[in-house]
């Protein structure tokens, strides 16, 4: 029975998918023609302030950082600029004398380069589910379905909620079944709806997880000792949103009723130094932090599970892109967390095995100083009830293709993302001298 309503959704899938989401070419109405993304690179803090300045009086995208306010000197900002707004600022940033490039001169074709014109039909078949191309979220909702159908003695499907719009929030329990309770890692991706990379990484993980439980004897350990809590799209109102509507669209879509902007920033919504530094309070802003803590349903739904179970999660991890880091707590001050050796050693540890792979190399650190501070993040909840182990990855690239990282790199960047979790994991149940009774930290 379980097999057959699988299966009728998923043909109702293809069939729903098949009208709504055509090749993306005609998907967004040719939307981004002729956009531009620029990579400008501040020298000093005049440059900076001028930069600031320059972009704050216009209604850009930021990519990299996410908003005028983190920019630096000799730090890049990339930023997608509408067509009609690319004369006046290279013009302004020529007379300025302000560092700069343009690596994407016409973002429509780089959106179909991503994805290139493959049929529908090979992108969605039941038989094959392709782990290479990028899927759409009533795909990958039938995927976990289908998993679930085929494995049962490893994976269970469960809904923590529902979403703004009213979807589940589904997440796939993995771990070979046992009366006793066992330690717990939980991993969400799609957060931030325009990360692609992210689901993909999640079901990637899923697949190779249980592909390789019978023969791999680190996969068979992590099963058999501990439960993998699987989100493969925490955002699922803002990742439809990305594929319909607005391919770089960030934030969930949650109304605001005095403004016409929608969203929140899902990682700045969590209620733990919420909206100070690096979170905005203009519903406007892609890092808008909310009307309050926890005001998302998809926040509070997911904070509630890990409440609930935060005494046998040992591991949070949030997937994110783009920058190639490996972040844990603080993001919202500098300083250094009273576990700093344990967490500090698993993260090296972590990108030791990812460089394994193919020679990729990660940063890594408190996110505060490595990448930026931000409040009301994830990572610093989890570090706040008891997660001793709160991580933040940010996936491939490092600017080049930015959040249309092309489906070739699927596989290289989910391969060594694999290692660095594995490690992480296995760090787990080695038992790194953490006195939990000091929780919560913060």
């Amino acid at each position: 029975m379980g097999a057959f309503r699988a299966s009728v959704l998923l043909t109702w899938v293809i069939i729903c998918n098949n009208v709504l989401c055509p090749v993306l070419g005609y998907l967004y109405n040719n939307r981004y023609a002729g956009d531009q993304v620029f990579k400008i690179t501040p020298s000093n803090d005049e440059e900076v302030r001028t930069l600031r300045e320059i972009l704050g009086h216009m209604k850009v995208d930021f990519w990299q950082p996410n908003s005028a306010s983190l920019i630096c000197h000799n730090a890049t900002v990339d930023v997608h600029v509408k067509r009609n707004d690319t004369q006046g600022l290279h013009a302004r940033l020529k007379r300025e004398n302000i560092d700069y490039q343009v690596f994407i001169s016409n973002l429509q074709k780089e959106i179909e380069k991503q994805t290139g014109y493959r049929s529908s039909r090979k992108r969605r078949s039941e038989a094959q589910y392709d782990y290479e191309v990028y899927h759409s979220l009533e795909e990958i909702q039938s995927w976990m379905f289908m998993m679930n159908t085929t494995h049962p003695n490893l994976v269970d499907v469960f809904s923590v909620g529902k979403s703004y719009e009213g979807r589940p929030l589904y997440v796939l329990q993995l771990g070979k079944k046992r009366r006793l309770q066992k330690k717990a890692v939980w991993i969400d991706c799609g957060v931030h709806a325009r990360e692609w990379i992210g689901p993909a990484f999640c079901q990637w993980f899923v697949k190779e997880a249980i592909n390789s439980y019978q023969y791999d004897s680190v996969m068979t350990r992590l099963l058999n000792q501990l439960n993998f809590y699987i989100m493969p799209v925490f955002n699922v109102d803002g990742y439809r949103f990305s594929w319909i509507t607005d391919r770089f669209w960030r934030k969930t879509r949650s109304k605001n009723h005095k403004f016409h902007c929608r969203g929140v920033d899902a990682n700045r919504n969590w209620k733990v130094k919420w909206c100070d530094e690096g979170a905005s309070s203009h519903p406007c802003d892609d890092t808008y932090c909310g009307p309050f803590p926890e005001s998302e349903p998809e926040v509070k739904a997911v904070a509630k599970f890990l409440r609930k179970h935060k005494k046998r999660v040992e591991a949070y991890i949030s997937i994110h892109a783009y920058a190639q880091m490996l972040l844990y707590p603080y993001s919202y001050k500098y300083a250094t967390i009273p576990n700093f050796n344990c967490v500090e050693s698993a993260a090296h540890n972590a990108v030791t095995a990812l460089y394994s792979a193919y020679g990729v190399k990660y940063r890594y650190g408190p996110a505060s100083t490595t990448l930026y501070v931000s409040s009301g993040s994830s990572i610093d909840w989890a570090y706040r009830n008891g997660i001793p182990y709160a991580f933040a990855f940010e996936l491939r690239d490092t600017g080049y293709f930015g959040f249309l990282l092309p489906e070739s790199l699927i596989r290289p960047t989910c391969t060594e993302t694999m290692r660095a979790v594995k490690a992480i994991a296995s760090g787990v149940l080695k038992k790194c001298k953490t006195d939990r009774e000091k929780f919560p930290y913060i």
